[in-house]
Protein backbone atom coordinates (compact mmCIF):
# COMPACT_ATOMS: atom_id res chain seq x y z
CA UNK A 1 0.00 0.00 0.00
CA UNK A 2 1.48 3.29 -1.23
CA UNK A 3 1.84 5.98 1.45
CA UNK A 4 -1.12 8.24 0.24
CA UNK A 5 -3.27 5.21 -0.23
CA UNK A 6 -2.55 4.55 3.43
CA UNK A 7 -3.22 8.02 4.99
CA UNK A 8 -6.66 7.91 2.91
CA UNK A 9 -7.84 4.33 4.44
CA UNK A 10 -6.83 5.79 7.87
CA UNK A 11 -9.08 9.06 7.60
CA UNK A 12 -11.58 6.85 6.77
CA UNK A 13 -11.46 4.86 9.68
CA UNK A 14 -11.63 7.92 12.13
CA UNK A 15 -14.36 9.48 10.05
CA UNK A 16 -15.80 6.05 10.65
CA UNK A 17 -15.71 6.83 14.48
CA UNK A 18 -16.88 9.87 14.30
CA UNK A 19 -20.36 8.45 12.41
CA UNK A 20 -20.36 6.27 15.16
CA UNK A 21 -20.02 8.42 17.96
CA UNK A 22 -21.67 11.68 16.60
CA UNK A 23 -24.95 11.42 18.83
CA UNK A 24 -22.70 10.72 21.59
CA UNK A 25 -19.75 13.39 21.71
CA UNK A 26 -21.18 16.38 23.57
CA UNK A 27 -20.81 19.79 22.08
CA UNK A 28 -21.59 21.90 18.89
CA UNK A 29 -22.66 19.71 17.06
CA UNK A 30 -22.91 21.70 13.91
CA UNK A 31 -19.34 22.92 14.81
CA UNK A 32 -18.50 18.73 14.65
CA UNK A 33 -19.60 18.41 11.43
CA UNK A 34 -18.48 20.83 9.80
CA UNK A 35 -14.81 19.80 11.08
CA UNK A 36 -15.92 16.51 9.82
CA UNK A 37 -16.22 17.93 6.51
CA UNK A 38 -12.58 19.35 6.35
CA UNK A 39 -10.91 16.32 7.64
CA UNK A 40 -13.30 13.95 4.57
CA UNK A 41 -11.87 16.71 2.13
CA UNK A 42 -8.23 17.13 3.79
CA UNK A 43 -7.46 13.61 5.04
CA UNK A 44 -4.19 13.45 7.03
CA UNK A 45 -1.48 16.02 5.97
CA UNK A 46 0.69 13.99 2.81
CA UNK A 47 4.35 15.17 3.17
CA UNK A 48 3.48 17.61 -0.11
CA UNK A 49 2.17 20.11 2.34
CA UNK A 50 5.31 22.59 2.91
CA UNK A 51 5.00 22.75 6.45
CA UNK A 52 4.56 18.73 7.24
CA UNK A 53 7.29 17.66 4.30
CA UNK A 54 9.48 16.98 6.49
CA UNK A 55 7.64 14.60 8.60
CA UNK A 56 5.65 11.43 7.36
CA UNK A 57 2.27 10.01 8.76
CA UNK A 58 2.78 6.86 7.55
CA UNK A 59 3.88 5.10 10.35
CA UNK A 60 0.43 6.30 12.11
CA UNK A 61 -1.65 5.46 9.16
CA UNK A 62 -0.85 1.97 9.20
CA UNK A 63 -2.23 1.27 12.43
CA UNK A 64 -6.19 1.20 13.46
CA UNK A 65 -6.99 2.76 16.40
CA UNK A 66 -9.88 2.03 18.35
CA UNK A 67 -11.82 3.29 21.37
CA UNK A 68 -10.23 3.76 24.80
CA UNK A 69 -11.23 0.97 27.44
CA UNK A 70 -9.23 1.62 30.67
CA UNK A 71 -9.42 0.69 34.51
CA UNK A 72 -8.16 2.29 38.03
CA UNK A 73 -5.32 0.28 38.24
CA UNK A 74 -3.35 1.06 34.72
CA UNK A 75 -3.87 5.12 35.87
CA UNK A 76 -2.37 4.32 38.95
CA UNK A 77 0.93 2.42 37.80
CA UNK A 78 1.45 5.03 35.25
CA UNK A 79 0.69 8.07 37.61
CA UNK A 80 3.71 6.33 39.68
CA UNK A 81 6.21 6.61 36.56
CA UNK A 82 5.92 10.44 36.81
CA UNK A 83 7.98 12.21 39.20
CA UNK A 84 6.31 13.34 42.62
CA UNK A 85 6.02 16.40 42.63
CA UNK A 86 3.69 17.74 45.51
CA UNK A 87 1.02 20.19 43.47
CA UNK A 88 -2.41 20.38 42.48
CA UNK A 89 -2.61 17.99 39.70
CA UNK A 90 -5.32 17.48 36.66
CA UNK A 91 -5.03 13.55 35.16
CA UNK A 92 -6.27 12.42 31.75
CA UNK A 93 -6.43 8.95 31.14
CA UNK A 94 -6.81 8.16 27.53
CA UNK A 95 -7.99 11.54 27.03
CA UNK A 96 -10.69 11.80 29.68
CA UNK A 97 -10.43 13.30 33.02
CA UNK A 98 -10.27 11.37 35.79
CA UNK A 99 -11.60 13.41 39.42
CA UNK A 100 -10.39 10.25 41.69
CA UNK A 101 -6.78 10.57 40.35
CA UNK A 102 -6.69 13.88 40.36
CA UNK A 103 -5.57 16.95 43.03
CA UNK A 104 -8.09 19.94 42.42
CA UNK A 105 -6.06 22.97 43.21
CA UNK A 106 -8.63 25.74 45.16
CA UNK A 107 -9.32 29.02 44.45
CA UNK A 108 -9.44 28.19 40.31
CA UNK A 109 -12.26 26.93 38.17
CA UNK A 110 -11.71 23.59 36.71
CA UNK A 111 -14.28 22.27 34.09
CA UNK A 112 -14.26 19.06 31.84
CA UNK A 113 -14.69 19.14 28.81
CA UNK A 114 -17.09 16.37 28.96
CA UNK A 115 -19.53 17.91 31.38
CA UNK A 116 -19.25 21.65 29.68
CA UNK A 117 -17.75 21.35 26.43
CA UNK A 118 -15.81 24.37 25.10
CA UNK A 119 -14.14 24.21 21.66
CA UNK A 120 -12.89 28.02 22.33
CA UNK A 121 -11.85 30.72 20.04
CA UNK A 122 -8.38 30.46 19.19
CA UNK A 123 -8.32 26.82 16.51
CA UNK A 124 -8.08 26.61 12.96
CA UNK A 125 -9.84 22.97 12.14
CA UNK A 126 -10.23 24.54 8.57
CA UNK A 127 -6.42 24.97 7.97
CA UNK A 128 -5.07 22.50 10.55
CA UNK A 129 -6.41 18.61 9.55
CA UNK A 130 -5.42 17.19 13.08
CA UNK A 131 -7.08 19.85 14.76
CA UNK A 132 -10.13 19.38 12.80
CA UNK A 133 -9.42 15.46 13.59
CA UNK A 134 -9.62 16.61 17.40
CA UNK A 135 -12.54 19.15 17.31
CA UNK A 136 -14.63 15.85 15.37
CA UNK A 137 -13.73 13.20 18.18
CA UNK A 138 -12.75 15.31 21.22
CA UNK A 139 -14.57 13.56 23.93
CA UNK A 140 -13.12 15.26 27.06
CA UNK A 141 -10.87 17.71 28.43
CA UNK A 142 -9.75 20.13 30.87
CA UNK A 143 -10.38 23.96 31.28
CA UNK A 144 -9.01 26.01 33.93
CA UNK A 145 -9.47 29.35 34.43
CA UNK A 146 -7.10 31.54 36.74
CA UNK A 147 -8.79 34.89 38.04
CA UNK A 148 -7.48 38.45 38.13
CA UNK A 149 -4.67 39.28 39.85
CA UNK A 150 -4.29 35.43 41.45
CA UNK A 151 -1.29 33.40 41.66
CA UNK A 152 -1.96 30.11 41.43
CA UNK A 153 1.26 28.81 41.56
CA UNK A 154 2.03 25.09 40.24
CA UNK A 155 -0.57 22.82 38.93
CA UNK A 156 0.22 19.67 36.87
CA UNK A 157 -1.70 18.49 33.62
CA UNK A 158 -1.14 15.04 33.23
CA UNK A 159 -2.16 12.57 30.02
CA UNK A 160 -1.61 8.66 30.96
CA UNK A 161 -1.99 6.39 27.70
CA UNK A 162 -2.44 3.44 27.33
CA UNK A 163 -2.94 -0.08 25.28
CA UNK A 164 -5.53 -2.97 25.21
CA UNK A 165 -2.96 -6.18 23.99
CA UNK A 166 -3.95 -6.03 20.58
CA UNK A 167 -5.73 -2.48 20.53
CA UNK A 168 -4.03 0.47 20.38
CA UNK A 169 -6.35 3.73 21.07
CA UNK A 170 -6.79 7.08 20.00
CA UNK A 171 -7.81 9.69 22.30
CA UNK A 172 -8.02 13.82 21.50
CA UNK A 173 -8.03 15.48 24.66
CA UNK A 174 -9.25 19.76 24.26
CA UNK A 175 -8.00 21.60 26.61
CA UNK A 176 -8.32 25.90 27.32
CA UNK A 177 -5.91 27.79 29.87
CA UNK A 178 -7.15 31.27 30.78
CA UNK A 179 -5.51 33.82 32.63
CA UNK A 180 -6.92 37.23 33.87
CA UNK A 181 -5.43 40.80 33.87
CA UNK A 182 -2.24 39.80 36.08
CA UNK A 183 -2.68 36.54 36.89
CA UNK A 184 0.30 34.07 37.27
CA UNK A 185 0.48 30.10 36.66
CA UNK A 186 3.07 27.76 35.89
CA UNK A 187 1.13 25.04 34.11
CA UNK A 188 3.64 21.79 33.91
CA UNK A 189 1.97 19.13 31.74
CA UNK A 190 3.44 15.90 31.37
CA UNK A 191 2.79 13.10 29.40
CA UNK A 192 3.36 9.32 29.58
CA UNK A 193 2.15 5.65 29.11
CA UNK A 194 2.76 2.52 27.79
CA UNK A 195 1.84 0.33 24.36
CA UNK A 196 0.39 2.08 21.20
CA UNK A 197 -1.33 4.88 20.92
CA UNK A 198 -2.45 8.11 19.48
CA UNK A 199 -2.61 11.34 21.83
CA UNK A 200 -3.57 14.25 19.81
CA UNK A 201 -4.52 17.38 22.15
CA UNK A 202 -5.37 20.67 21.54
CA UNK A 203 -4.50 23.13 23.87
CA UNK A 204 -5.48 27.20 23.63
CA UNK A 205 -4.08 29.58 25.82
CA UNK A 206 -5.71 32.92 26.62
CA UNK A 207 -3.24 35.60 28.78
CA UNK A 208 -4.83 38.93 30.17
CA UNK A 209 -2.91 42.14 30.39
CA UNK A 210 0.30 41.83 32.34
CA UNK A 211 -0.32 37.73 33.15
CA UNK A 212 2.33 35.81 33.19
CA UNK A 213 1.59 31.90 32.05
CA UNK A 214 5.39 29.60 32.45
CA UNK A 215 4.26 26.43 30.48
CA UNK A 216 6.52 23.51 30.91
CA UNK A 217 6.16 20.70 29.01
CA UNK A 218 7.65 17.15 29.36
CA UNK A 219 6.76 14.41 26.36
CA UNK A 220 7.55 11.33 27.49
CA UNK A 221 5.34 9.04 25.70
CA UNK A 222 5.20 5.01 25.35
CA UNK A 223 8.02 4.08 22.78
CA UNK A 224 5.40 2.98 20.40
CA UNK A 225 3.17 5.91 21.00
CA UNK A 226 2.59 8.92 18.34
CA UNK A 227 1.93 12.05 19.95
CA UNK A 228 0.56 14.85 17.69
CA UNK A 229 -0.32 18.48 19.67
CA UNK A 230 -1.06 21.74 18.67
CA UNK A 231 -1.19 24.61 20.57
CA UNK A 232 -2.91 28.01 20.55
CA UNK A 233 -1.54 31.21 22.25
CA UNK A 234 -2.93 34.94 22.57
CA UNK A 235 -1.20 37.31 24.57
CA UNK A 236 -2.57 40.66 25.64
CA UNK A 237 -0.97 43.98 26.41
CA UNK A 238 2.58 43.28 28.29
CA UNK A 239 1.19 39.42 29.01
CA UNK A 240 4.24 36.97 28.63
CA UNK A 241 4.15 33.31 27.75
CA UNK A 242 7.02 31.36 29.19
CA UNK A 243 7.21 27.87 26.94
CA UNK A 244 9.79 25.09 27.33
CA UNK A 245 9.16 21.98 26.03
CA UNK A 246 10.50 18.38 26.51
CA UNK A 247 10.42 16.07 23.91
CA UNK A 248 11.96 12.92 24.59
CA UNK A 249 9.42 9.95 24.02
CA UNK A 250 7.48 8.62 21.04
CA UNK A 251 8.01 6.58 17.99
CA UNK A 252 6.63 10.06 15.86
CA UNK A 253 6.14 13.03 17.68
CA UNK A 254 5.09 16.88 16.45
CA UNK A 255 4.52 20.06 18.57
CA UNK A 256 2.71 22.59 17.01
CA UNK A 257 2.46 26.04 18.32
CA UNK A 258 0.72 29.03 17.26
CA UNK A 259 1.49 32.24 19.31
CA UNK A 260 0.32 35.54 18.68
CA UNK A 261 1.45 38.42 20.33
CA UNK A 262 -1.66 40.87 20.41
CA UNK A 263 -1.01 43.73 22.87
CA UNK A 264 1.81 46.06 23.19
CA UNK A 265 5.06 45.01 25.11
CA UNK A 266 3.87 41.27 25.07
CA UNK A 267 6.50 38.99 25.37
CA UNK A 268 6.28 34.89 24.36
CA UNK A 269 9.63 32.39 25.07
CA UNK A 270 9.26 28.84 22.77
CA UNK A 271 11.87 27.14 24.47
CA UNK A 272 12.48 23.33 23.74
CA UNK A 273 15.00 19.95 23.47
CA UNK A 274 14.49 17.24 21.57
CA UNK A 275 16.12 14.00 22.69
CA UNK A 276 15.87 10.97 20.07
CA UNK A 277 17.44 7.57 19.60
CA UNK A 278 17.04 4.86 17.81
CA UNK A 279 14.54 5.61 15.01
CA UNK A 280 12.69 8.42 16.55
CA UNK A 281 11.05 11.34 14.76
CA UNK A 282 10.52 14.50 16.52
CA UNK A 283 8.92 17.75 15.25
CA UNK A 284 8.86 21.09 16.91
CA UNK A 285 7.20 23.41 14.48
CA UNK A 286 5.78 27.21 15.62
CA UNK A 287 4.92 30.43 14.43
CA UNK A 288 4.97 34.10 16.25
CA UNK A 289 2.70 36.49 15.07
CA UNK A 290 3.80 39.80 15.77
CA UNK A 291 0.56 42.04 15.45
CA UNK A 292 1.68 44.76 18.49
CA UNK A 293 4.22 46.82 18.49
CA UNK A 294 7.32 46.55 20.96
CA UNK A 295 7.10 43.00 21.30
CA UNK A 296 9.80 40.36 21.66
CA UNK A 297 9.79 36.54 20.81
CA UNK A 298 12.60 34.30 21.28
CA UNK A 299 13.30 30.60 20.84
CA UNK A 300 16.25 28.52 21.59
CA UNK A 301 15.68 24.70 20.50
CA UNK A 302 18.40 22.23 21.68
CA UNK A 303 18.78 18.71 19.52
CA UNK A 304 20.26 15.35 20.37
CA UNK A 305 19.99 13.29 17.79
CA UNK A 306 21.71 9.42 18.49
CA UNK A 307 21.20 5.97 15.96
CA UNK A 308 18.89 6.76 12.88
CA UNK A 309 16.54 9.50 14.83
CA UNK A 310 15.44 12.35 13.17
CA UNK A 311 14.60 15.43 14.51
CA UNK A 312 12.89 18.67 12.98
CA UNK A 313 12.80 22.12 13.68
CA UNK A 314 10.70 25.14 11.47
CA UNK A 315 9.62 28.04 13.21
CA UNK A 316 8.27 31.88 11.35
CA UNK A 317 8.07 34.49 12.76
CA UNK A 318 5.61 36.87 10.93
CA UNK A 319 5.44 40.78 11.64
CA UNK A 320 2.93 42.64 10.60
CA UNK A 321 2.63 46.16 9.16
CA UNK A 322 2.16 48.15 12.04
CA UNK A 323 4.16 45.66 14.23
CA UNK A 324 7.09 48.38 15.09
CA UNK A 325 10.29 48.13 17.60
CA UNK A 326 9.92 44.02 17.15
CA UNK A 327 12.72 41.98 18.86
CA UNK A 328 12.55 38.51 17.52
CA UNK A 329 15.03 35.76 17.42
CA UNK A 330 15.18 32.32 16.67
CA UNK A 331 18.10 29.74 17.23
CA UNK A 332 18.36 25.84 16.93
CA UNK A 333 21.04 23.66 17.54
CA UNK A 334 22.04 20.26 17.10
CA UNK A 335 24.63 17.56 18.28
CA UNK A 336 24.86 14.44 15.81
CA UNK A 337 25.77 11.72 18.03
CA UNK A 338 25.48 8.89 14.85
CA UNK A 339 26.45 8.74 11.30
CA UNK A 340 22.46 8.41 10.86
CA UNK A 341 20.67 10.68 12.97
CA UNK A 342 19.29 13.73 10.37
CA UNK A 343 18.10 17.37 11.32
CA UNK A 344 15.88 19.45 9.37
CA UNK A 345 15.95 23.05 10.32
CA UNK A 346 13.61 25.90 8.49
CA UNK A 347 14.11 29.48 10.20
CA UNK A 348 11.69 31.76 8.63
CA UNK A 349 11.29 35.45 8.98
CA UNK A 350 7.92 37.02 7.30
CA UNK A 351 8.62 41.07 8.21
CA UNK A 352 6.41 44.36 7.13
CA UNK A 353 7.48 46.52 9.58
CA UNK A 354 10.83 48.49 9.08
CA UNK A 355 11.54 49.10 12.43
CA UNK A 356 12.22 45.73 13.75
CA UNK A 357 15.24 43.57 14.73
CA UNK A 358 14.60 39.91 13.75
CA UNK A 359 17.53 37.15 13.45
CA UNK A 360 17.89 33.84 13.22
CA UNK A 361 20.51 30.62 12.92
CA UNK A 362 21.25 27.15 12.83
CA UNK A 363 23.93 25.08 14.07
CA UNK A 364 24.91 21.49 13.10
CA UNK A 365 28.10 19.41 14.52
CA UNK A 366 29.29 16.17 16.39
CA UNK A 367 30.85 16.52 20.46
CA UNK A 368 33.75 18.33 20.57
CA UNK A 369 36.45 16.15 20.08
CA UNK A 370 38.98 18.44 22.22
CA UNK A 371 36.80 18.35 25.25
CA UNK A 372 36.14 14.35 24.99
CA UNK A 373 39.85 13.80 25.16
CA UNK A 374 40.49 16.61 27.93
CA UNK A 375 37.75 14.42 29.80
CA UNK A 376 39.48 10.64 29.27
CA UNK A 377 43.05 12.01 30.03
CA UNK A 378 41.44 13.01 33.25
CA UNK A 379 40.31 9.40 33.51
CA UNK A 380 36.69 10.03 33.18
CA UNK A 381 35.04 7.15 31.52
CA UNK A 382 34.10 7.42 27.95
CA UNK A 383 30.03 7.14 28.16
CA UNK A 384 30.29 9.44 31.41
CA UNK A 385 32.70 11.83 29.31
CA UNK A 386 29.85 12.03 26.49
CA UNK A 387 27.14 12.33 28.92
CA UNK A 388 28.84 15.53 30.53
CA UNK A 389 29.09 16.90 27.37
CA UNK A 390 25.89 16.35 25.97
CA UNK A 391 24.31 18.05 28.95
CA UNK A 392 26.15 21.07 28.94
CA UNK A 393 25.28 21.24 25.36
CA UNK A 394 21.60 21.57 27.06
CA UNK A 395 22.18 23.98 29.88
CA UNK A 396 21.57 26.84 27.57
CA UNK A 397 17.91 25.67 26.68
CA UNK A 398 17.36 24.31 30.45
CA UNK A 399 18.15 27.31 32.03
CA UNK A 400 15.23 29.19 30.60
CA UNK A 401 13.11 27.43 32.93
CA UNK A 402 12.72 29.68 35.94
CA UNK A 403 10.43 27.47 38.16
CA UNK A 404 12.61 25.04 40.61
CA UNK A 405 10.21 22.37 40.62
CA UNK A 406 9.78 22.07 36.87
CA UNK A 407 13.49 22.41 36.43
CA UNK A 408 14.03 19.39 38.60
CA UNK A 409 11.81 17.40 36.98
CA UNK A 410 13.52 18.20 33.21
CA UNK A 411 16.53 17.62 35.14
CA UNK A 412 15.78 13.99 36.22
CA UNK A 413 14.18 13.12 32.84
CA UNK A 414 17.36 14.22 30.94
CA UNK A 415 19.37 12.20 33.42
CA UNK A 416 17.29 9.42 32.66
CA UNK A 417 17.24 9.63 28.95
CA UNK A 418 21.07 9.15 28.87
CA UNK A 419 21.25 6.62 31.25
CA UNK A 420 18.61 4.78 29.04
CA UNK A 421 20.99 5.49 26.03
CA UNK A 422 24.65 4.42 26.83
CA UNK A 423 23.19 0.74 29.19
Amino acid sequence: MSGTTALQTSARGFLARYEGLRERLPGDAGLRAQAAEVFRTSGLPTIRREEWKYTNLRPLAETSFYEPLTSLAEGQSLLGRLPLVEAPRLVLLDGRFRDDLSWLPAGLQIESFAEQPDFGSLARPEQEPLVALNTMLAEDGVTLSVPAGQDAGLVQLISLGTETPGRAVAFHPRHIVRLGDGARLVLLEMSVGEGTYLHNPVMELHIGQGAVLTHVRLQQEAPEAFHLATLYATIAERGVYDSFGLHLGGRLARSEVHAHLAGLHGATHLNAAQLLGGSQHADFTTEVFHDAACCASRQTVKNVLMGRSRGVFQGKIQVARGAQKTDGYQMNQALLLSPEAEIDSKPQLEIYADDVKCSHGATVGELDATQLFYLRSRGVPEAEARGILVRAFLMEALDTVSDDRARSVLDQAVEGWWERQVA
